[in-house]
């Protein structure tokens, strides 16, 4: 599928020479040109823009006034071309792609270009991931009047997803903002904390027995209380894990709902 291009600059000639080096680009389509904020506003609107080149200084609204009307978030993937160097810090505060200046170079297009791809590509693999990740997790929830609880997790595992059944989860160990995931002998890694993972899975079945653990009820065979705030619970694996005084509350309440 080509990159779907458009260009905002009120100068033809410039327009003109970014129309030719776009046409020498068989990834590229160029599907609109604009002479005005106004209209870079209206096609963006309009249409599903890849990358804007977008001149800075334009009648009416310039390329900041263009950014700030639409939202940085709702930008596709943004070039300044300008023959302004001073407006280089700017553009990057607005998490500008890339800083053009005129007269754009060929070579210089092409290693943007290349760049521009290769995020578009990955913005795309992403967004394709956290539909698959809701597809699994709305098809694998529990029928039933009571809250449903997901049945699979998507989690990435190097140039691959991997699909993970919930229940064969052990347990589950905080890593910053990340969770770790112990399934059997392996273990991954997500990119969830353990306070959003408890507020997602069964309270029934996993148990958060410390601030930075969560344990499957499934794989604990043994609990010794150590002491008047201390305990541990064994897993099957020979796993010894502390708990807390609340993590002790947690897997009562739990206990009894078996």
């Amino acid at each position: 599928m080509k990159m779907k291009a458009l260009i905002a600059d009120d100068e033809p000639l410039a327009r003109e020479r970014l129309r030719f080096l776009l046409d020498g680009d068989d990834e590229v389509e160029l599907v609109g040109e604009c002479r005005n904020g106004a209209e870079v506003v209206a096609s963006l609107k309009a249409e599903q823009i890849d990358i804007l080149f977008l001149d800075i200084e334009m009648p009416g609204k310039g390329g900041f006034e263009v950014i700030e009307q639409m939202g940085a978030a709702q930008m596709p993937v943004t070039v300044f071309v300008t023959a302004h160097n001073q407006h280089a810090l700017h553009a990057f505060e607005v998490h500008a792609f890339d800083y053009l200046t005129k007269p754009v170079e060929r070579e210089r297009l092409k290693a943007t270009l290349s760049r521009a791809k290769e995020r578009i590509a990955s913005d795309a693999a992403l967004l394709n991931q956290e539909r698959l990740k809701q597809v699994l997790t709305e098809t694998g929830m529990r029928g039933g009047g009571t809250k449903e609880y997901p049945k699979r997790l998507l989690v990435p595992n190097g140039a691959k997803d991997v699909v993970v059944n919930i229940q064969e989860i052990e347990w589950i160990e905080a890593a910053d903002y990340y969770s770790c995931l112990h399934v059997g002998t392996k273990t991954f890694m997500l990119r969830e904390t353990v306070k959003q993972l408890e507020n997602t899975l069964d309270p029934a079945r996993f148990v958060r027995i410390h601030r930075s653990t969560i344990v499957n009820m499934d794989y604990v065979c043994e609990v010794a209380r150590e002491g008047r705030n201390e305990a541990s619970v064994l897993l099957n694996r020979g796993q010894r894990l502390k708990m807390s005084k609340n993590g002790w509350q947690n897997l009562v309440a739990a206990s009894r709902s078996f």
